[in-house]
């Protein structure tokens, strides 16, 4: 396989860490087993998790292991790895609208001065942008058959 090509599958898989925050993070008293929060709110947590994860592995598997290697796959991955990346920025958008908070104050911590959740997603959302870029423009065109 195409060392170019290698990269990408790198970068995605790298950009793919994104569908396993939630269950390293969330699946706690902060959010998962958090008392304040209705059972039917707990039941939609593990729900996200759940699908999460399975995204993640899905993701996985269209980078690395699908066969026959096409290039569409890792278009799949990009696409799917960017709707997950947009609906955490709609969640943060619209949270006025709807009580919601990025920083809670208890369990969320500060880098370098930034929410630990805005700055994952900052870096996940350009890295993913520079790797889709690098991928379409500089790599994709020189494999039309794969």
């Amino acid at each position: 396989m195409d060392k170019k090509i290698r990269i990408v599958q790198i970068l995605l898989t790298l950009t793919a860490i994104e569908f396993f925050g939630p269950a390293l993070r969330d699946a706690n008293e902060s959010h998962l087993t958090n008392v304040a929060w209705p059972g039917h709110a707990r039941v939609h947590m593990m729900w996200l998790i759940a699908y999460m994860v399975t995204s993640g592995l899905a993701n996985i598997y269209l980078i690395w292991f699908r066969k026959p290697f096409q290039l569409q796959s890792l278009y799949l991955a990009f696409g799917w790895q960017t709707c997950n990346l947009a609906a955490f920025w709609v969640a943060v958008i619209l949270s006025p609208a709807y009580g919601g908070a990025v920083i809670d104050g208890i369990y969320h911590v500060e880098i370098m001065g930034i929410n630990e959740n805005i700055l994952a997603f900052t870096l996940l959302s350009s890295l993913t942008a520079l790797a889709f870029a690098y991928f379409h423009f500089h790599v994709a065109p020189r494999h039309k058959g794969a």
